[in-house]
Formats: structure tokens, sequence, C-alpha cells
């Protein structure tokens, strides 16, 4: 797409380094005195929150443990905060000034250039470098984090490079060339990278993430125009690799908060182009970039809650500048929205202008704008959704409104980026808190990318909404998918008074079971009804190849279910960790066949920092079991308000 539209004219529409200048230098004081002045003192305060501050060390030792335990946070957080530490301080110095923050970036960016690899232990894989717990400096390899790393300095560099020159042109000459050495000579070289898709193979956030920093570093600090011109050529290609295999309908099949780094990314990628071509490379009218900028509101539940189906939490703090102005590139109303309105709820948390540099300086020069948005801002809540080639269905009882039932479901493969064992998975919230849930993934470790990525409970299908037989879950590989998948809606005559419309997915997801689980059929049907007396239902309609006394449908809550009757289990739908006190939630009562399957409540307890700083201490497994043999089965599940049925 990008190659074939804009390689051949690219040298005649490529603005001159000198004339790149997407945001002012330092030296504009002119620029960076006019900022609000609330917004110069935000970030100043920032940096002064970092004056003194030590940089963290990155031994030997401490990258090792990756290998040695297991344990990536470690290493990850001080690799994390050298580098926001950085960002920081240098804005700060920007919207200031006076130099006095000048001597501690000078501290930081030598620590950073001192560093044997700017990634991180879990990406130390170089394609043709030997095993090793430690990196080798010789082969530079261009992970996620090498690439932010140079696109930082990049930025650094195109910010305050005449300042760090007056104190040491030795310094900002070794930026300029440990950008080059280790980012812009190994993209432009390297072709077997494997984000960058040019040797086969599926691509995924990496590609766009690791672009649109490579991209940036080369613009900033590359002199030579031909080299310039060959680092655009060669992000578009890559580019083009990820916009090839991306699903037409938009959907992040690695889950709604990798968007942040796959869409969002990508959106980082054109705006970067067009500011570099003055304008000329723009694919903001293609219908697929905009469906990819839509999906993040179509997964959209309500506040901070969103779809999480794949890795990511349940709860997402959306970049809401990014998404803003991603809204305003495609002329969509409702991603506008999205973003005013996670705005007005960060600022209400007390949430700062702190992300990476190269999102915090265009949310400076965008944040009046987007605070004005915000003031009459609404999230969208969309009332139906359909992702037909990542098979996601979304349906809420009432559009533009939080409140009532949500339901989502999902079919696809259990080959996906980033995949959980979750073929037939649904979601159920009642005025915008969550009933019946995904996990989602704990802090991730060596195990989490390993051959033993499904023994981890948050991965297995059994640990889902789920059903297994004889003890056989679900098993992992695109083989293991839904079959004959069909989304239904319809929708009330126009002189009804009230919706009685009705929005359901059916699939059979036999086939993501291995043959030992021996089901012939397993169709699933999740429907939301609307109207006098809303709800959803869940019916499991299989049969199996024998009979098993052994068939079981599991349930994930995040609050306590109590059975109060036979068949019936109750449940408040809770705010989550760390929400402001509230009101008591709404409660849902939960249907079953008490003749045909009993109930079993399961604790489970919550260890992990991720799980825990979504759901609280734990959440409740509900596991209902057929009494006997059975060879068939057609099981319904509702799900409504408590006290209306």
């Amino acid at each position: 797409m990008l190659t074939e539209r804009y390689a051949a004219m690219l040298d005649a529409h490529l603005v001159p380094r000198g004339g790149f200048l997407p945001f002012p230098p330092a030296s504009d004081r002119a620029a960076w005195d006019a900022l609000p002045p609330a917004v110069r003192a935000e970030v100043i305060g920032i940096g002064e929150g970092r004056a003194g501050q030590a940089w963290p060390a990155l031994p030997a030792t401490l990258f090792m443990e990756y290998r040695r335990t297991g344990d990536r946070a470690g290493y990850e957080r001080a690799h994390f905060e050298r580098r926001a530490a950085l960002a920081e301080l240098v804005v700060a110095a920007c919207a200031e000034g006076t130099g006095r923050f000048v001597d501690q970036i000078l501290d930081g960016i030598w620590a950073i250039c001192e560093e044997s690899f700017w990634g991180v232990p879990a990406h130390n894989d170089a394609p043709d470098a030997p095993p090793d717990p430690l990196p080798d400096s010789a082969r530079p390899y261009v992970d996620l984090f090498a690439a932010e790393t140079g696109a930082l300095l990049a930025w650094t560099h195109h910010l305050l490079g005449r300042r760090i020159a007056e104190v040491s042109p030795r310094a900002e000459a070794r930026v300029r060339a440990e950008v080059e050495r280790r980012v812009v000579a190994p993209f432009l070289d390297r072709e077997d990278f494997w984000w960058m898709g040019l040797r086969g193979g599926r691509v995924n956030n990496w590609n766009p993430w690791c672009v649109s920093n490579c991209l940036a570093a080369g613009l900033l600090c590359e002199p030579r125009a031909d080299r310039r011109a060959a680092v655009v050529r060669k992000a578009m290609r890559c580019l083009d690799r990820y916009l090839e295999g991306h699903p037409g309908d938009g959907g992040c099949d690695e889950g709604t908060s990798y968007w942040d780094r796959a869409g969002g990314s990508l959106f980082d990628c054109l705006e970067l182009l067009r500011a570099a071509t003055g304008g000329w490379i723009d694919l903001y009218a293609e219908p697929l970039v905009r469906d990819i900028g839509r999906f993040l509101y179509r997964e959209h539940i309500d506040g901070e809650w969103l779809v999480d189906f794949a890795d990511g939490p349940a709860r997402v703090h959306v970049s809401a500048d990014l998404v803003h102005r991603f809204g305003l590139a495609i002329g969509d109303p409702a991603l506008t929205a999205l973003g005013a309105a996670a705005h007005r709820g960060g600022r209400a948390r007390g949430a700062r202008l702190r992300d990476t540099l190269p999102r915090v300086l265009p949310a400076l020069w965008h944040f009046e704008e987007l605070e004005e948005a915000a003031r009459t801002a609404a999230f969208p809540y969309v009332r139906d959704v359909w992702l037909p080639e990542i098979q996601v269905m979304a349906a809420r009882e009432r559009g533009g409104s939080p409140g009532g039932l949500y339901v989502a479901a999902k079919g696809g493969h259990n080959g996906e980026s980033h995949n959980h064992n979750d073929v037939g998975q649904f979601l159920v919230y009642l005025d915008g808190r969550p009933v019946l849930v995904d996990a989602g993934v704990g802090v991730y470790t060596a195990q989490t990318f390993s051959a033993r990525r499904y023994e981890i409970w948050t991965m297995r299908s059994t640990y889902h909404n789920l059903p297994s037989v004889g003890g056989v879950e679900q098993a992992a590989g695109e083989a293991f998918r839904a079959r004959d998948v069909v989304r239904r809606v319809e929708r009330a005559g126009p002189g009804d008074a009230v919706d009685q419309s009705l929005a359901e997915l059916s699939l059979d997801i036999a086939r993501a079971y291995p043959r030992e689980a021996g089901i012939e059929a397993w169709r699933r049907t999740v429907r939301l009804h609307r109207g006098p007396q809303p709800r959803v239902e869940v019916l499991d309609d299989f049969q199996l190849a024998r009979p098993s006394g052994d068939v079981r449908l599991h349930l994930l809550l995040p609050g306590e279910p109590r059975l109060t009757d036979a068949g019936r289990l109750e449940v408040e739908a809770p705010a989550g960790a760390g929400a402001p006190e509230a009101p008591d939630g709404p409660r849902a009562a939960i249907r079953f066949d008490p003749a045909a399957l009993t109930a079993v409540v399961e604790p489970l307890p919550l260890e992990d920092a991720r799980l825990r700083g979504v759901w609280g201490h734990r959440l409740w497994r509900v596991v209902l079991r057929a009494p006997g043999e059975v060879v068939s089965g057609a099981w319904r599940l509702t799900v409504q308000r408590a006290g209306t049925g």
C-alpha cells in the first residue's frame, strides 16, 4: 500500500532534515513559552521531581535474572525508570529554558549510551547470535525497547542538541553515533528481524511499534538525504507487511490493551510520514486504517473497562491524547469522544503528562484542544459490534449508555497473537460493571512466551467461561478453532414502544478441543435479549462421541456468587480494585437448570500484582457439572438484573 503509492516519488517530497521540525527545539523560546502556563508548570514540576535522582544501576547480574529465575520485572523496572526520568527532564528543560536540568540530562544520556544493550533481557534473542544470558554489544539487535531508546535519544538531540553541544560536543556527537550504530544502521541493513515481516511469517504490534521509533531516529538524526529516504522506504516496506496481514475489520486479536502499541503505533508512524513529507503521505481515508482506529471504541464497555480477550487487563488506561488525535485524523466523532472522555477521567484521577517522549510532545501542543473537548465529551457506548474476521461480537442493552446489560463473545482460533485458549469465551457486564469475566494476564515472566505458556492458569480454557469434557480442555494452535460462526441481529419494528431486538453469536466450538475430549459437536449461542425483560442467554447444545461422567461448564466472576435457590446464583458486580468509593454495585442473577447441573463455588486467591491491580485479592470460579453420565445435552444459562425475573 505505502510502497506502491509513495516510494517512487519520495525523494521529491521528503522534507530535508534541517526543515523537519515537527516540534520546536528548546532554543525556540517563543514556541515553548507559548504553551499554556498550567501545562508548562506541570511538566516543569515533573522535572523538579526528578532533580537529584540517581540513575538506577543496570548490572549484568540483574540482566541475567531473566535466564536464571524467569523474572523480567527487576531489570525492566530500572531500565524503564532511566528512560522515563530522561524524557521528563528533557520536557522540563524545554519548557523552562534555564538550563538547570542539563547536567542531569547529560548524566542520563551518558548512562544510557554506556548500556551494552538498549533492549530488555526477555528480548535478548538476536537471530544470528549464540544463546547467552548477556547480550552481544557487537551485534546490535533492535527490539521494542532498543528502538524506543533510539527514538528517545533522537528526540532529545532534536530538542536539546545545541545546548548539549555547548556543554560537551563529544556528548552531542555520541548521541548521534549511538543512535546510528544501534538503531538506524541495523534497521537499514538487516532484513531478518522477525518483526519486519520481510522474510514471511506473521507480524504483530512489534512491527508498527519498532518502525515508529526507527523512523523517528532516522528522520531526526540521519544527516544524509539518501539514507533518510532509505529509512522512510524501509519503514513503508515493513508497514506494508503489517497492513497486509491485519484483519480487514480493524480488529486487534492481541487484545484491546495492545491496541495502544499496535493501532496506536501505526498512527504514530502515519503522523511521522505525513509530517516528513509535508502531508503528501496520507492514509487516513483508507477503510482499514479507519477501522483500526475504531476498534478501540468498538470494544469499550464503560470508563476504563474494555473487552479483554487475549493478553491484557480488563481495565485499560486509554492514551487519551493519541486516541483523540487519531479520531480527528480519520474524521470519526466517536473516536474523538472516546479520547476526550478518557482524558477527563484521567485528569479526575490525577493523571499527568507522562508517557514516552514521542507521545508527550504532541500531547503538549494538543492539550488545550483536548481539554476543551473533554468538557462536554461522553463515551460513545456503541450498541452493536461485529468484527467478522476476528469473530468478536459485542452488544449492549441501550446504545449511548452504560446502563443495563452488556455482552461480548468470540470465536476465532487458538493460534492468535497473545493467544489464550478461549474459543467461545463470553463476558457479561451490568451497568458498566463486570459480572462474568476474563481474568486477563498476569505479570510477564520467562514462562509467559515459552513452550509452557498454557500451564499458566489464565491462559487455559478451564479458567474461562467455557466447558470441559473428561478433564480435557481446549488446545493451542490455529487448527483449534470455531466452525460455522453466525452472528445475528433482529430489530424491533419501528412502531414498538420498547426495543425488543436481539443480538447473538452462534458457533460450534467442538474443534477447539483435541480429539480425546470426544466432542462431536458443541453449538454455543450467546444471546442478548433487549426489551421488557432484558437478559443474556448462553445456550450450549452438545453431542459427545461417547458417554462421559465429567462434563463441566466453568464460569469466572469478580464478585462472590451466592447460591440463593436451586439453580440460581446471585452476585454483586464490583467497581474493581482501586476504584473510588462507590455505592453498592448492581446485582445480577445467574440461572441454570438444577436438574441438569450442580454448582460448586471456588475462590481463586490472586497473588499476581497485575491481576490484583484489576480484580483485588480474589476471583471466583463456579463449576457447573452434569450429575451423571451424559452423551448429549442442551444447557441454558441466563443472566439478568436480580429482581427482574
